[in-house]
C-alpha cells in the first residue's frame, strides 16, 4: 500500500510538476503571436470593411505592442505577489475576452479588443521566460526552444490559414480572427488544473530577491534594444508583407501563404537557437548570422520584388527565428537568478516593444509618403545595421550586475 501511495505521489508530482507545466507553456506560447499574425493577410479586407487608412490599419498591430511596452515592466513586480500560474490563468481569461471583442464588427470594438489582447499577451511574454528558468533550471535552453517553436508554428499557421478560415466560416475577417478564441479556451483548460492543484513545491513562485538595478545596467539596455529591433523587423513585415506582395502582383491567397512560409522557416532555429546559444560563451557569431540574413532578405525584395521572394522570406524567417530565440536566451544567460531573469524580461518587453511599436505605422506611412515600398524597405535596412551593432554588445559573455 505504501509503495502504491509513493508511486501515485510520484506520478502526480511528475504530472503537475513537469508534464502539465510543460504542456501549459506550449499552449500559452500558441496564443502569444498567432492572434497578431492572423491579422496581416486580412488587413486589406478589414481596412475596406471599416474604411481604415493605412496608418490606422498599422495601429491594429501597434496597439498590442504599445501594451507590451508600457505594461511589461509592471508584470514582473506583480508576479511576486500573485503566483505565476494564477497570473497566467488570468491573462488567458483576458485573452479570450479581447479576442471576442475584437471581432464584434465595429471600429471601436476592433481597437478595444486589440488593446485587451495586448495586455493579455504582455503578461505571458514577460512571465514565461522566468517561469521556465525556475521550473526547468537545467533544461532552460531546450524548453525555450519548444516554447519558441510552438509560438512560431502557430503564428505561421495563423498566417497561412487566415483567409481560408474566413471563407470556410462564411464570416470573413471575423472568422479568421475569431477562431483563436478556441485555442485560448483550450489553454485555459490546461492551466486551470495546474492552478487548482498547485502546491508549495510545484507551483508557487519562490524567487530570491535581487538587488540588481537593471535600468543602470548597460547590458540590460543592450538586450532590451536588441529585443526591440528584432521585434520591429518581425512585426513590420508580418503586418505589411501580404499587402506589399499584393501590390507587386501576387494574388491575395498566395501572399498569406508566403507569410506563413516565412514563419515556417523560423521554426528550425527557434528550437535549435537556444540550445546552440546555451553552449556558447559568446553569441556574437549568432548575431552576425541574424544581421546578414535580414539584410540580404530585404535587399532581395528591394531589387527583385517577387522574383526571389521565397528565398528572401526563408532568409528572413531563419534570421528572425534565431533573433527571437536569442533574445529569450539572453534573459537566461545574462542573469544569475530567475528573479533577475523576470526583471530583465519585463524591461526588455517594455523598452523593446516600445521600439517595435513604431515599426508598422512608420512602414505604412513611408509607403503613403513615397507611394513606393522602397522607402519602407530602406528603413528596415537601417534598423538591421543598428541591430547588428547593439547585438554584438549584448552577446558578450557577461552577467547583468
Amino acid at each position: 500500500m505504501n509503495k502504491y501511495k509513493k508511486d501515485w505521489k510520484s506520478k502526480m508530482g511528475f504530472c503537475f510538476g513537469i508534464l502539465l507545466p510543460f504542456i501549459g507553456i506550449l499552449f500559452v506560447a500558441s496564443t502569444l503571436r498567432a492572434p497578431l499574425t492572423a491579422l496581416g493577410p486580412v488587413l486589406t479586407e478589414i481596412s475596406k470593411s471599416l474604411n481604415l487608412s493605412n496608418g490606422e490599419a498599422g495601429l491594429l498591430t501597434t496597439i498590442p505592442l504599445m501594451a507590451f511596452a508600457f505594461l511589461s515592466i509592471f508584470v514582473g513586480q506583480l508576479s511576486r505577489k500573485l503566483s505565476i500560474e494564477k497570473f497566467l490563468l488570468f491573462s488567458i481569461v483576458l485573452l479570450i475576452v479581447g479576442l471576442y471583442i475584437r471581432v464584434m464588427g465595429t471600429v471601436f470594438t476592433l481597437f478595444l479588443g486589440s488593446a485587451i489582447l495586448g495586455i493579455a499577451i504582455c503578461i505571458g511574454n514577460v512571465l514565461v521566460p522566468g517561469y521556465i528558468k525556475q521550473t526547468f533550471p537545467n533544461k532552460s535552453g531546450m524548453v525555450i526552444g519548444f516554447y519558441s517553436v510552438s509560438m512560431n508554428l502557430t503564428a505561421a499557421l495563423a498566417s497561412g490559414f487566415s483567409i481560408a478560415i474566413g471563407k470556410l466560416s462564411g464570416l470573413g475577417w471575423k472568422g479568421s480572427l475569431g477562431v483563436w478564441i478556441w485555442i485560448a479556451v483550450f489553454s485555459f483548460l490546461i492551466w486551470l488544473p495546474i492552478v487548482l492543484k498547485r502546491t508549495e513545491s510545484i507551483g508557487k513562485t519562490e524567487i530570491v530577491k535581487s538587488n540588481v538595478n537593471i535600468f543602470k545596467s548597460p547590458l540590460a539596455w543592450q538586450i532590451s534594444i536588441f529585443m526591440g529591433l528584432q521585434s520591429l523587423m518581425y512585426y513590420s513585415l508580418v503586418t505589411w508583407l501580404p499587402m506589399l506582395l499584393q501590390d507587386f502582383g501576387m494574388i491575395k491567397e498566395e501572399s498569406g501563404w508566403v507569410l506563413s512560409f516565412m514563419q515556417m522557416a523560423m521554426l528550425p532555429l527557434t528550437f535549435l537557437g537556444p540550445i546552440i546559444a546555451s553552449k556558447l560563451s559568446s553569441q556574437k557569431s549568432l548575431v552576425f548570422i541574424v544581421a546578414a540574413g535580414m539584410f540580404i532578405s530585404v535587399l532581395l525584395i528591394v531589387f527583385f520584388q517577387l522574383q526571389y521572394i521565397y528565398i528572401a522570406v526563408i532568409l528572413f524567417g531563419i534570421s528572425s527565428g534565431l533573433s527571437f530565440s536569442l533574445s529569450m536566451m539572453f534573459f537566461v544567460l545574462r542573469t544569475a537568478d530567475s528573479h533577475t531573469a523576470t526583471k530583465i524580461s519585463g524591461m526588455a518587453q517594455s523598452v523593446g516593444y516600445l521600439l517595435a511599436a513604431f515599426g508598422p505605422p512608420i512602414f505604412g506611412k513611408l509607403y503613403e509618403y513615397g507611394n513606393t515600398w522602397n522607402l519602407s524597405l530602406y528603413f528596415l535596412l537601417i534598423i538591421v545595421v543598428i541591430l547588428f551593432i547593439v547585438g554584438l554588445k549584448a552577446a558578450r559573455n557577461r552577467l547583468i550586475d
